[in-house]
């Protein structure tokens, strides 16, 4: 599945007219770690999440390094009083991605995209794999992927 989410990931992006570069590397115990693994800066590390709003509908959320999901903010933006975290069998299912290794860039569901504000310039995704990782441009990734853009994160 490693190489086959990597692909997978990499040709979204291809399909997309997405600028991208792929950039693998080893285990990491930080973002910080990551971050310099990716030679860029750790808010430029952006992650996935994928998130449940009810039975078959999901989200994807972009946060950037050193920030975590403001879950009031987010309820707020998508008019729901709750939302929550699948468990990883039911995220890998959703998104065809195992936790740690997903983007929206290759799902096996294109789910609605929303992405924090602080996601801009050159940021680097998940590739599809562990240790893989996708830098591209903010402002492109976001338009071509439809992503709605608002404050939904706080400092972790």
């Amino acid at each position: 599945m490693t190489s086959d989410g990597a692909a997978r990931a990499a040709a979204a992006a291809e399909q997309l007219g997405l600028s991208f570069e792929v950039t693998r590397h080893g285990p990491v115990r930080s973002l910080e770690e990551a971050a310099a693994a990716r030679g860029i800066e750790p808010r430029q590390l952006v992650k996935t999440m994928v998130v449940r709003v009810s039975d078959g509908d999901y989200r994807f959320v972009l946060v950037p390094g050193g920030r975590e999901i403001a879950w009031p903010k987010l309820r707020a933006l998508l008019g729901v009083n709750r939302l929550s975290m699948p468990p990883a069998d039911v995220a890998l299912e959703v998104t065809g991605y195992e936790r740690g290794t997903i983007t929206p860039l290759g799902a096996s569901t294109s789910w609605p995209v929303v992405a924090d504000t602080l996601v801009a310039g050159t940021i680097s995704i998940g590739g599809g794999a562990h240790g893989v990782g996708l830098t591209v441009d903010a402002g492109e990734l976001l338009e071509a992927l439809g992503a709605t853009v608002a404050d939904v994160t706080e400092a972790a």
